[in-house]
């Protein structure tokens, strides 16, 4: 504005001087200086409405640790050159920097850049808009609009593989027949209907079809393994640690952000979502049925269910919560586990360090569900009450108890080996 008003200040004194004295010089001066205002503002005007920026992004979705690429197109749609476009992205994804400053794009040519970013953090993020300016070759003005749509991006949480998150004997026992019609293809069959669009042929009961001239299937029941109950701690009392920013490491090249790169970043709040997140993995690898119930600030509940479309339900749920509930753990354990059905696997994942959690779980498995601890030791990332008494509690119930520490590989962690197995008695 001041900009703006100064070259306002400068035409018109040259006016008033060109009217007010009979030198031709000064109306010289005055057609000028009119002349170069006038096609300067033309021009930054043309320059900023007769150019298009396209961006395209490889995915909509991606996970910490991994890169995205994004690519942007400037193109110039006017016959004139424009002399210089600064393009300024207001992305909030952490670390992602695709501004840039164009010079000397021709008429009707294009100009395009790949951003390659790593995945810092988890969360969902917008991606633009993008402001475009430019302005004339006198420096005199400049000219801003908003280009493309705005859009989103999901970045999942970081996951490991687990070979040896297994309980000693091998797999968790299976639980009771469940009798429940489901898509998946099992071992057991629970009867024979006619085909329907979109059933694989692999359903097929060919001996039925043969007997009645028309198509038959298979119909399947759920295997009688125990559902895995996954019980993220996201109350925000007993979480420690806190977030870095990023304005330090946005100007880094992407080789010097790799090393810079935790994979897991020193707060409970992230290794709690990273291990339920590499739980599900693991068991919906090992066709089990996983469920998810965590309180934060709203409940978050999914149904237990197989396959990729349920890990991917997951991912996404596990990828936006955050540490700020209010619900202690034990009675989001006691809410939710008292209509869990006998056999399932419950899996509690937090660094609380109050025993009543432990002695709700315990309570659950005397109902008959199996239970299983992951705690994450709370002093190894900040100030913090000791582990000891929730970690006795957890020996005297009898419950598998998985300990993770700041700054130890969670497949290290979470093998069978560092398991502290309840001792049997008698």
């Amino acid at each position: 504005m001041k900009r703006t008003l100064s070259i306002l200040g400068v035409w018109l004194a040259a006016v008033i001087v060109a009217a007010t004295t009979s030198d031709p010089l000064y109306d010289q001066i005055a057609y000028v200086v009119s002349l170069t205002v006038g096609l300067s503002y033309l021009w930054t005007r043309v320059s900023a409405r007769s150019v298009g920026l396209v961006r395209h992004i490889s995915s909509r979705r991606a996970q910490v640790g991994r890169y995205i690429e994004e690519q942007f197109t400037v193109r110039n749609t006017s016959l004139l050159p424009k002399l210089w476009l600064e393009a300024r992205d207001f992305s909030d994804l952490p670390g992602h920097r695709p501004s840039r400053v164009i010079s000397s794009l021709g008429p009707r040519r294009s100009r395009g850049w790949t951003v390659r970013t790593l995945c810092h953090r988890r969360g969902r993020y917008q991606l633009g808009p993008v402001e475009l300016t430019s302005g004339d070759a006198f420096g005199l003005f400049r000219m801003t609009r908003k280009v493309g749509d705005t859009s989103s991006i999901v970045i999942y949480p970081y996951t490991v593989d687990l070979p040896g998150f297994l309980p000693r004997g091998g797999e968790l026992p299976g639980g009771d027949a469940l009798r429940r019609k489901t898509h998946h293809i099992t071992t057991n069959v629970a009867g024979i209907r006619d085909y329907e669009p979109g059933d694989s042929f692999n359903r097929i009961h060919w001996k039925s079809t043969a007997r009645t001239g028309r198509l038959i299937v298979k119909e399947f029941e759920l295997d009688p393994l125990a559902d895995v109950w996954l019980f993220p701690d996201v109350q925000s009392g007993p979480q420690v640690g806190t977030l870095p920013a990023f304005s330090d490491t946005w100007l880094l090249p992407a080789l010097l952000q790799k090393e810079m790169f935790k994979a897991v970043e020193a707060t409970t709040e992230e290794y709690v979502v990273a291990i339920a997140a590499s739980l599900a993995k693991h068991f919906l690898a090992r066709n089990r049925a996983v469920g998810l119930a965590a309180q934060s600030l709203h409940r978050e509940f999914l149904q237990p269910d197989r396959g990729e479309r349920q890990l991917t339900k997951i991912l996404e749920t596990l990828a936006v919560i955050r540490a700020r509930g209010q619900v202690p753990l034990a009675q989001a354990l006691a809410g939710e586990g008292m209509s869990l059905p006998r056999g399932a696997a419950v899996v509690a994942i937090t660094p609380s360090t109050d025993p009543r959690w432990a002695q709700v779980l315990n309570h659950l498995r005397r109902r008959g569900l199996r239970a299983i601890a992951v705690h994450v030791v709370p002093n190894t990332f900040g100030t913090a009450p000791p582990s000891e008494p929730v970690l006795a509690e957890l020996a005297l119930s009898q419950i598998p108890t998985y300990l993770v520490r700041n700054g130890e590989p969670l497949e290290q962690s979470l093998s069978e080996g560092r398991a502290l197995l309840p001792q049997r008695v008698g």
